[in-house]
């Protein structure tokens, strides 16, 4: 209700806003129902139509129209609203106000998701904010805290015991956070910004558009910028030189927390400082940051930049979607120096970033030193400048040259000026930098003098290009009237040190002198998806065909490429592989598995795990080895079959671990084979898998007590297996993958035969098979649950490994009853029962009584292992119906034994199992067979339950009152039944007590 509602008309319903309703009938814009704070619905009192009332409202589910969370908010701040005015009678007067705040803030947040304005994004994050919330009022109120998933209320009938403890668990494990501060790199492109000097920008159509996205691990800064001069001042007097002016530094670490809070930009006012000595200008922003101000000079309070500054969640695309506006001001995509953390197959950069250093230059026998500005030109091979190649950063369009600033009267400048060089991958092999030096002479402001120059040439002659590092550049004499128009003249000269070396024989007479007291240093980095800088390995391999007869030692040298140039050219080093694999398999075929394996590896390192996308998409999109299966079955047959006999076995143990990623490969390269030959050699593919698994059953079945190495190689096997079942999923049926995990499962030894380390393996393998897909399927769960169940039963029964094997069961019981809505379970159930419920019940008894207990040997005391095998429990009775009950019955021998048994059920049970046990009570234990210890355990219990301060009907709140009804009403009526039809065994149970 958005509105209340007097009820003035005829069988009108007085309404208050907020409150709900259920609607049980609709007629020309008319409703009928009733509210769920004052149900009208009246029936007849006789015990009958009672219970036929309440086993209909047991099933009936209403399911407002609102979001439930808006529901929940509504209900709760009703809820409150009485709490809150005790709170200040009862003089509690701190939690009054936070909770009167908290209230308002829940309202407000209602009002966002009622407006129907949000983003889904932006429901989610609102709902988080709700959630938290209410949790807390809840918490500090003495109420019931909900288990939640996704920020919505659970329904308990609908998931497990096991899952909503779970739930529990963790909520109350999200009252402890943790504040984490990331640190970001600071290498990033510069975002280049021109003014006039009235602080406007240079060009008129940039008005309201100097903006920038500078992305950091997912969170996006977008910056906008104008800068503040004095009018009295005049403009910079140098027009035809670029000159330092000043600088401004912002710690994002000071306001991050400022702009995480809002939605919408925040203005921050910097300081532009001036650099006491030009010397020191090019690590001004460092002695801002260090605060050394003897090297600065502070502004007048005229000066200043404005940045506004925005914090944006999310990955690129969900940024653009949300916040059209922004982008619509051409904002510049601002880029980190080198590769994004993923590169994908089709993904093509060629940048070169180039940072002037330093220089050290002749005075020339000048008075005074030199005002030296550097011209930096990109050349192709036949001397063609190359044109818009130069990039001083986002925001501005590329240009064909760049000049340096000019340090006054300074031989040894030191510039630190980072420029991009975005040339075509098809103009890079030939071309070089050219880097002209010029004396700016401050007497005729248009004199700029050419004395110098310095060149490198981009790519060496074996392919690769310039490393990331500094080189020292040397300095050739020129004057002002050369042209440079035969460059063929000075690229036949060496441009540095290790240049020298190599042409040892230079003539003297040549145009261009070297001037040995002038030096230029430079850095490089580059960013390229098809340059390397590793000639002699990686480049040696993409062109094996080159060299045929060294395919071997290339081959075993891959291991020396670094991984940063591994995965960045992953496909074509790929496509390589398969390549020398299809030229001669037999030949080829061992070392290009071994390469293929410490790929695959290289992959699994953290640093490069981000890069797994690009495999996956190049196994699915771009691997064409359509014979390749065959050779990679029958070398990791091949390992796995000498696993029992060589001692070394580090080998055996990569190919063990590459086992998700070398069946990706032999599952894709299958399905190229079969539609080639439209599914010739099927059986012999099946043959093969068949005999594959033979292997791995044979390796885990080996006794690795006495071996170290032979543990780590099942260890190995065991971590990936459950990895491979996707795969196999592609060209098997379900139950043919289950029957040959089962195998592998069962051909693991019991624990009595292995050491304690395999066993947490081993278990983690089956938490991982029972977690997979593959058990999601009816079909396959029976056949795989025998097996996963026979060990579990081992490890209970031995009191090992009890945190891990709870874990397991409560991801069964969660699969068994959410397959339990859609088909039957009952086989599934039956296995459980009989294989678990005795050693279940035994465990939780055990670890009940030794928690108490000082011993502390460890896989036997674990009381932290409580509340899940309870949880476990009653996840498996709740599941149990009537028929698993009267197989559990039917099996005991004597009364004696269903005596001892029924006592240890009512001593670790509860209300759902009552009313299957109480019919095997009346049968067996009244009249002349009347056993008081069993009469006297089910009223204890009964007694205790019902007496529980959560069920006190009087101490409920309307909202909640529903619910503890229909946990108490069972276990009362069965207890009022008993007293009212057993005349008999009353009295008798009456005088015993």
């Amino acid at each position: 209700v958005i509105c209340s509602f007097r009820g003035s008309v005829s069988h009108g319903l007085t309404l208050e806003i907020g409150e709900t309703v259920q609607i049980l009938e609709k007629f020309e814009g008319w409703f009928r129902g009733f509210s769920i704070k004052k149900p009208t619905v009246k029936v007849n009192r006789t015990t009958s139509n009672l219970r036929a009332f309440l086993m209909k409202l047991q099933y009936e589910t209403v399911v407002p129209l609102e979001d439930s969370v808006v529901t929940e908010v509504t209900s709760t701040l009703q809820e409150w609203a009485v709490l809150w005015k005790q709170l200040y009678v009862k003089h509690k007067v701190d939690l009054f106000y936070k909770l009167r705040h908290v209230m308002n803030e829940l309202i407000d947040l209602r009002r966002q998701m009622l407006s129907g304005h949000l983003t889904q994004d932006q429901i989610r994050e609102v709902k988080r904010h709700v959630t938290v919330r209410l949790d807390w009022g809840n918490e500090h109120l003495g109420l019931d805290l909900v288990p939640r998933k996704d920020f919505e209320m659970v329904d308990a009938d609908q998931i497990s015991v096991s899952d909503l403890y779970k739930m529990v668990s963790s909520a109350d494990a999200l009252t402890h956070m943790l504040t984490v501060c990331v640190n970001c790199d600071r290498h990033y492109e510069k975002f280049m910004v021109r003014l006039n000097k009235n602080g406007g920008p240079k060009n008129p159509e940039k008005v309201d558009r100097l903006c920038a996205l500078f992305t950091v691990k997912n969170q996006h800064y977008y910056n906008a910028w104008r800068m503040l001069l004095n009018d009295s001042k005049k403009g910079p007097p140098h027009v035809h030189y670029r000159r330092p002016y000043g600088c401004a530094v912002l710690a994002m670490s000071d306001v991050l927390q400022t702009i995480s809070e809002l939605k919408e930009e925040k203005d921050f006012v910097l300081k532009v400082y001036t650099c006491n000595n030009e010397n020191e200008w090019y690590q001004i922003h460092e002695n801002i940051i260090r605060k050394s101000s003897t090297k600065y000079t502070a502004p007048s309070t005229n000066y200043g930049l404005i940045i506004s500054l925005q914090l944006l969640r999310g990955e690129m695309d969900q940024v653009r979607r949300e916040n059209p506006m922004i982008f619509n001001r051409s904002v510049a995509i601002t880029r980190k120096l080198g590769f994004p953390d993923v590169i994908m197959p089709g993904d093509i950069r060629n940048d070169l970033y180039l940072t002037l250093e330093r220089g050290d230059f002749e005075r020339g026998g000048k008075s005074v030193q030199k005002n030296i500005e550097i011209t930096v030109y990109v050349l192709y091979a036949d001397g063609e400048i190359l044109k818009d190649c130069i990039s001083l950063g986002s925001g501005e369009p590329h240009i064909t040259e760049h000049r340096s600033y000019v340090l006054y009267h300074n031989n040894s400048p030191r510039w630190s000026e980072v420029i991009k060089l975005p040339i075509p991958i098809d103009r890079f092999r030939g071309s070089h930098l050219r880097l002209e030096f010029r004396h700016c002479s401050t007497k005729d402001k248009g004199e700029k003098k050419l004395f110098g120059f310095a060149f490198t040439p981009l790519m060496r002659e074996d392919g690769t290009t310039l490393s990331d590092e500094s080189h020292e550049l040397y300095v050739y004499k020129c004057d002002e009237n050369t042209t440079f128009s035969n460059h063929a003249l000075y690229l036949g000269l060496p441009c540095c040190k290790d240049d020298y070396n190599g042409c040892p024989n230079i003539p003297s007479s040549l145009i261009f002198q070297r001037s040995t007291k002038e030096t230029l240093w430079i850095s490089t980095q580059l960013s390229s998806t098809k340059l390397t800088q590793n000639g002699i390995d990686l480049l040696a391999l993409l062109k094996w065909k080159a060299h045929p007869d060294r395919v071997m030692d290339i081959l075993g040298r891959l291991r020396h490429v670094s991984g940063e140039e591994i995965v960045k050219f992953l496909q074509d080093i790929l496509d390589t592989l398969f390549s020398i694999l299809d030229d001669n398999t037999d030949k080829y075929g061992p070392l290009v598995f071994q390469s293929l394996v410490f790929i695959i590896n290289l992959l699994r390192d953290s640093k490069y795990y981000h890069f797994r996308p690009v495999m996956d998409t190049y196994i699915q999109k771009h691997f064409a080895g359509a014979l390749a299966y065959k050779e990679l079955i029958r070398c990791l047959k091949w390992y796995m079959d000498r696993s029992a006999e060589v001692v070394r076995q580090d080998h055996i143990q990569e190919a063990m671990r590459a086992l998700e990623y070398l069946f990706k490969f032999i599952v894709q390269s299958r399905i190229l084979y079969s539609r080639a030959t439209c599914g010739m050699e099927e059986d012999q593919f099946r043959t093969s898998i068949q005999e594959l698994f033979q292997s791995i059953r044979f390796v885990l079945s080996l006794d690795s007590r006495n071996s170290e190495t032979l543990i780590f190689t099942q260890a190995a096997l065991l971590n990936s297996f459950p990895a491979i079942f996707d795969e196999l999923l592609q060209m098997f049926t379900v139950q043919e993958v289950a029957e040959f995990v089962r195998g592998t499962l069962g051909s693991m030894p019991s624990t009595v035969h292995i050491g304690q380390s395999m066993d947490v393996v081993k278990l983690q393998s089956i938490a991982r098979t029972v977690d997979s897909r593959l058990f999601s399927f009816p079909e396959s769960r029976r056949i795989l649950l025998p097996v996963v169940l026979h060990h579990i039963h081992l490890h209970l029964r031995q009191q090992k490994e009890l945190l891990i094997c709870s874990g397991i069961l409560s991801s069964i019981f969660s699969i068994i009853k959410s397959s339990s809505l859609e088909t039957s379970v009952q086989e599934e159930v039956e296995m459980v029962v009989e294989s678990l419920l005795d050693v279940l019940l035994q465990t939780l008894l055990t670890i009940m009584s030794k928690s108490q207990s000082q011993e502390a040997v460890r896989g036997q005391r674990c009381p932290q292992c409580t509340g899940e095998y309870v949880s476990c429990l009653l996840s498996l009775l709740r599941q149990m119906t009537d028929i698993h009950f009267q197989h559990l019955l039917d099996n005991f021998q004597s009364k004696e034994e269903l005596k001892v048994q029924i006592i240890m059920y009512y001593l670790t049970i509860i209300v759902t199992t009552v009313q299957y046990l109480s019919p095997a009570l009346h049968k067996n234990f009244t009249d002349a067979d009347f056993d008081f210890k069993v009469w006297n355990s089910y009223f204890s219990l009964a007694v205790l339950y019902i007496n529980q301060p959560s069920l006190q009907l009087e101490n409920s709140s309307p909202y909640s009152l529903s619910g503890m009804i229909k946990y108490s009403c069972v276990t009362g009526c069965s207890v009022v039944w008993w007293f009212a039809n057993q005349t008999t065994a009353k009295k008798r149970f009456i005088s015993h007590s």
